[in-house]
């Protein structure tokens, strides 16, 4: 039975009330930031972004598809103030509940470490699990101020539990030169840009199921201030919104995340605002069982 215990549930996703047993996904928002070692905040973006769910239409026209009654949402882990350890051990406990029910997960964070407890629920289920994360940074430290558990170095814990070779990292354009160099040798990493870079790999994560995660700091600050690390040089909220509908429509995903959204930070509401597409989006996309050839 579904941990309801340990969750809160104070306003949801585009007003969704569908119940947990009748849904093929499930949301669920994690607002943890402890690890955030420059601008603290992305706790607060769970509820913003489900306030501007509530500005959008609930059709997309790329996948020509409403969100219905096929997800729910869950609401926010309660989660231990500031503890790590423990917080991270409580979302390994929700994951695993969804995971063992068949569940698919879209999550928001949060820090990127949120990330790390939910891939490792699918990876016991799902050995052959593929990566595909999109971002500004590699976070493929080993460690970050002595820390083995950080936004920072969410990606190498990630490695360490998934097939070597079946991350892939786009939009990469920040990093220590370790990291590169680490990359160079364990992962498939494509500097710069998202969507070609996808376009040109996708053949290969296609009899695969995958797990998407996405870190708002791959767009440029112009179109998505509201993070805690800006990095200058990224792409635009179209070609991100691109690549969403490249993968939702070739690939067999089974988890997102969209994560590093930062509220207090972003003034106008843009950033919030991206994220909230892009959560319809994945919702979408991820329940699509027809697929069409890229054009």
């Amino acid at each position: 039975m579904f941990e309801e215990n340990y969750m809160l549930r104070t306003s949801s996703f585009f007003n969704d009330n569908s119940a947990y047993d009748d849904s093929n996904v499930i949301l669920i928002g994690i607002p943890m930031d402890y690890t955030a070692s420059n601008i603290p905040g992305a706790r607060f973006a769970p509820k913003k972004i489900r306030d501007l769910s509530l500005t959008l239409e609930n059709y997309s026209p790329v996948f020509n598809e409403i969100i219905d009654l096929k997800f729910c949402d869950a609401g926010d882990i309660i989660l231990p103030w500031g503890n790590i350890d423990k917080s991270l051990a409580l979302i390994d406990k929700i994951a695993m509940q969804i995971v063992k029910d068949g569940k698919k997960i879209v999550s928001i964070g949060g820090d990127h470490l949120v990330t790390l407890p939910i891939i490792r629920q699918f990876v016991p289920k799902y050995a052959e699990l593929a990566v595909v994360h999109i971002d500004a940074h590699t976070d493929l430290r080993d460690e970050w101020n002595n820390e083995k558990y950080s936004h920072a170095t969410v990606m190498r814990r990630v490695h360490e539990i998934i097939k070597k070779g079946n991350l892939y990292q786009f939009g990469i354009r920040s990093g220590s030169k370790e990291e590169f160099e680490f990359a160079g040798n364990n992962t498939h990493l494509f500097k710069n840009d998202v969507f070609e870079p996808i376009k040109k790999v996708i053949g290969l994560l296609k009899n695969s199921l995958v797990y998407l995660t996405i870190d708002i700091d791959v767009l440029d600050p112009a179109y998505a201030p509201g993070t805690g690390y800006l990095e200058a040089g990224g792409i635009s909220s179209r070609e991100l919104f691109d690549a969403i509908e490249l993968i939702f429509l070739e690939l067999n995903v089974i988890g997102a995340d969209v994560v590093e959204v930062c509220p207090p930070t972003d003034n106008s509401e843009r950033t919030s605002a991206i994220a909230a597409k892009l959560v319809r989006e994945i919702i979408i996309g991820i329940n699509i069982k027809k697929y069409k050839n890229v054009k």
